[in-house]
């Protein structure tokens, strides 16, 4: 069976990308997850209650089981919260890359259907013009009942007339 491209996804650039490709999208698939992860309630909380929980360890813990020390300000808490950070940016960045490469197939769609309905709508009120133009000289020859009253009574005046203007006085 032949495999299809994804018509939600950009193609790939000009060159070789083929076999790259799936792991490529698979990578920005991750991306997209971490990016939607991380824009959660539950991601602040889970981050919250760690971030509680490493400073009430090494707060309340025996110096023995401590491993970052307030007294320091807890440095390994900091690292660990920049190095999170440092990767969670680049990571929110390619999702909103591939969103905006999916806003701009979307937006190209969009314009290609509203061409194609426009030139529908002209083509129609083309179409409705000449209909119009076609019943009306249609209806130029046709003698509606109407006209034919009025004519057969303008001649039966004129009947009328000249049958009194034959007769003797």
């Amino acid at each position: 069976m032949a495999r299809t491209a994804r018509l939600d996804t950009p193609r790939s650039g000009s060159g070789g990308g083929r076999a790259s490709a799936p792991s490529r999208d698979r990578f920005g698939r991750f991306t997209e997850w971490v990016a939607r992860a991380m824009g959660t309630p539950t991601f602040l909380i889970i981050l919250t209650l760690f971030c509680a929980a490493w400073i009430t360890w090494n707060t309340l813990m025996p110096d023995s089981l401590r491993f970052d020390d307030a007294t320091l300000g807890f440095t390994a808490l900091t690292l660990m919260l920049s190095l999170q950070a440092s990767y969670a940016a680049p990571l929110i960045l390619l999702a909103q890359n591939r969103q905006d490469d999916r806003d701009r197939v979307q937006i190209e769609q969009d314009r290609q259907r509203a061409e194609r309905n426009l030139a529908d709508t002209e083509y129609l009120a083309r179409e409705i013009v000449a209909l119009r133009q076609a019943l009306e000289e249609r209806n130029a020859h046709i003698v509606t009942r109407e006209v034919l009253r009025q004519e057969l009574k303008a001649l039966l005046a004129e009947l009328d007339g000249d049958a009194a203007d034959e007769t003797p006085s």
